[in-house]
């Protein structure tokens, strides 16, 4: 079995959020594979084949609470977060399978809870801020032109959790880097038209 967690705030108010691209790209999955979400104690899931997808209803800075709830039925080794990062451009992927919080309050708590940093993530750049103040930033929304960007990135991801649920963390790296060329081209493109539109 998988944990697949992706990392958000709950309410409406905050769905299209920078910070919530673990639930909107959790959210893009289960639609597209005709699932639900069921509340439990302080987290949403959806099941799906050998995977559990959750989303913390603890708000960011407490996610570690939901996944230590969570990880009762797992190991850590099963764990895969997804989680948004201002230091890759718009639409890029990352993945490790250990690290640093890197700054981000949703990793920093689940390190702190699982007292480890040895769990796989999956990093997607919203890239940074130019003016604003960085909080500001992350929980506002997307504009129409980056949701043309990000559309692509959300059905890409659909492939990478495919890989990962199906399969293994390798495969799904071994998918990503057959792949990476042509997905970075595609966002490259896109990328482009934004800033001509602008």
């Amino acid at each position: 079995m998988k944990l697949i967690v992706g990392l958000g705030n709950p309410g409406k108010k905050y769905s299209l959020n920078r910070h919530n691209i673990g639930f909107i790209i959790l959210d893009n999955f289960a639609s597209k594979k005709g699932l639900s979400f069921k509340k439990e104690a302080n987290y949403l899931f959806a099941e799906y084949n050998d995977a559990v997808l959750i989303k913390p209803t603890t708000y960011m800075n407490r996610s570690g609470n939901a996944v230590l709830t969570a990880i009762e039925k797992f190991s850590i080794d099963d764990i895969l977060i997804i989680v948004d990062d201002i230091y890759l451009k718009s639409g890029d992927l990352r993945f490790r399978s250990k690290g640093s919080d890197g700054g981000h309050n949703g990793l920093k708590s689940i390190i702190s809870v699982l007292n480890s940093q040895d769990f796989k993530r999956m990093r997607i750049g919203v890239e940074q801020p130019s003016q604003e103040l960085l909080s500001d930033f992350v929980l506002s929304d997307f504009s129409d032109e980056e949701m043309k960007i990000m559309t692509k990135c959300f059905d890409f991801s659909i492939d990478i959790l495919d890989e990962y649920i199906n399969y293994s963390f390798k495969e799904l790296l071994n998918y990503y880097s057959r792949n990476k060329t042509t997905y970075s081209e595609t966002l490259f493109q896109n990328q482009q038209t934004v800033g001509e539109t602008k």
